[in-house]
C-alpha cells in the first residue's frame, strides 16, 4: 500500500542528525523554555517574516493563546471558515467565543472576502480568522483591506502554509498574529507536537509569552487571566533547527508532485487544483470528485491510500451546537467531494505517476 504519508521515509534519513541535536539537547540538562527554543524561535521568525515568535506546545494552543493576545474573551465573535477541520473552532469555543462562519471561494478553498464583508456588516466581529489551507494562501490583500476599513484584527491559521508567500510576503506576517503547527505531517513536522505564535508586535508577543506559561508577568506571579501550561519542550525545538534549513527543499518536492499530477490528471472528470508560482508549498494535494467515496475505494484496492480533509463542515458536527445553522453551499459541497492523494517529499515520480494512473483508471471506469 502506497501510504498517504511516510514519517519513517520523511524523518529516516534524518536519524544521525536528529541524535546529535538531542544529544546537545542531554548534556545540557535544560529540557524547557531553555536556549533551543530561544534559538528556534529566532531562526524561525525570518521564516515567518515577523520580530516575534513565541513558541507553544501545539498549533491549537498557538489559536487560542493568539486569540487571548488579540483580546478575545467570552461572548466575543470571531469570524473564520468551516471546511479547515475544526481547529479554529475548537480554539474560539475554548474560550467561550463564538465562531461566525464564513463562505469559502470555490476555487481557493479559503475564505472569501467578498463574503466576509457581507459578515462583517451585519455581525460585531472582534477577530478574523483567516485560514491557509493545504498550503494555499488566502487573499490576504483583500481580506487585509477589508479588517482595515471594518477595523477588525486578524489572526492568520498558517498550520498548512510553512514557507509559502503571497506577493513576497511570507504566511505569518499579514496579520496581526499567526498561528503554526508543527504537526509531525505537516509541511515543517516536529517528532510530536509543537506550535508557535507570529507576531511583530512586542506587546502581542509578551501577550503570548505569559499565557503560555500560566499568565505569569514573574515567575509565580499571574497577573494575566486565560495563561496555561503551553511550551514547546527543547528537545522538539532542537529537532525544528535541524529540519528548518530543509524546508525549503521540502516544499519544493511538494510541488514537482503537484506538477506531476496535474499533467497526468488533465481531462478527467476531476476538478484539479492549479499550483501556479511560488504561492503555494502543496501541504495536501487535493481533488474534488462527484464520485468521491468509490474513488476512494477503488484507489484503496489498487493499493493507494487516499484521505478525506475535511469531511463534515465545523457547524454540522455533532459536537458543535450552532442555531441557526448557516447556509454555506461551496463549504458543504467541498467537504462532500474533496479527496486527498499522497503528497509528501520522498514520493519518488514513478510513485506519482502509479497514483495518477490508478486514479485515471478508476475515474474512467465509472
Amino acid at each position: 500500500m502506497l501510504p498517504i504519508n511516510d514519517l519513517h521515509r520523511h524523518f529516516g534519513p534524518l536519524t544521525q542528525d536528529l541524535a546529535s541535536a538531542f544529544d546537545r539537547v542531554l548534556k545540557r540538562g535544560w529540557y524547557i523554555l531553555g536556549p533551543e527554543v530561544q534559538a528556534f524561535e529566532a531562526e524561525f521568525a525570518s521564516c515567518a517574516g515577523t520580530n516575534h515568535i513565541v513558541a507553544v506546545a501545539n498549533g491549537t494552543d498557538a489559536l487560542e493563546i493568539g486569540l487571548r493576545a488579540l483580546g478575545i474573551k467570552a461572548g466575543h465573535h470571531v469570524a473564520t471558515v468551516a471546511n479547515a477541520g475544526a481547529y479554529s473552532t475548537v480554539a474560539i469555543r475554548s474560550i467561550g467565543a463564538v465562531p461566525v462562519y464564513v463562505e469559502i471561494d470555490p476555487v481557493t478553498l479559503t475564505m472569501d472576502p467578498t463574503a466576509l464583508a457581507r459578515v462583517l456588516v451585519t455581525t460585531p466581529v472582534q477577530v478574523i480568522v483567516a485560514t491557509h489551507l493545504y498550503g494555499r494562501m488566502a487573499d490576504m490583500p483583500a481580506i487585509v483591506e477589508i479588517a482595515k476599513e471594518f477595523n477588525v484584527p486578524i489572526l492568520e491559521d498558517c498550520a498548512q502554509s510553512h514557507g509559502a508567500t503571497l506577493n513576497k510576503k511570507p504566511a505569518g506576517s499579514w496579520g496581526d498574529a499567526a498561528a503554526f503547527s508543527f504537526y509531525p505531517t505537516k509541511n515543517l513536522g516536529a517528532l510530536g507536537d509543537g506550535g508557535a505564535i507570529s507576531t511583530n508586535r512586542g506587546s502581542i508577543a509578551q501577550a503570548a509569552r505569559e499565557l503560555r506559561q500560566y499568565g505569569w508577568s514573574t515567575k509565580y506571579n499571574t497577573t494575566r487571566p486565560g495563561g496555561r501550561n503551553s511550551r514547546l519542550d527543547e528537545l522538539q525545538a532542537a529537532a525544528l533547527r535541524t529540519m528548518l534549513p530543509l524546508l525549503k527543499g521540502w516544499n519544493d518536492r511538494r510541488k514537482q508532485i503537484a506538477a506531476i499530477y496535474e499533467q497526468h490528471l488533465s481531462g478527467l472528470d476531476l476538478l484539479i487544483p492549479r499550483y501556479k508560482g511560488s504561492n503555494d508549498v502543496v501541504h495536501l494535494y487535493v481533488i474534488r470528485s462527484h464520485k468521491r467515496d468509490a474513488l476512494k475505494e477503488k484507489l484503496a484496492a489498487a493499493g493507494i491510500g487516499a484521505d478525506i480533509h475535511y469531511p463534515i463542515p465545523d457547524y454540522l458536527q455533532e459536537g458543535f451546537e450552532v442555531t441557526p445553522k448557516p447556509s454555506l453551499p461551496a463549504t458543504e459541497s467541498w467537504c462532500r467531494e474533496t479527496l486527498t492523494l499522497p503528497c509528501f517529499p520522498e514520493l519518488t515520480d514513478t510513485e506519482v505517476i502509479q497514483i495518477a494512473t490508478a486514479v485515471r483508471t478508476a475515474v474512467e471506469s465509472n
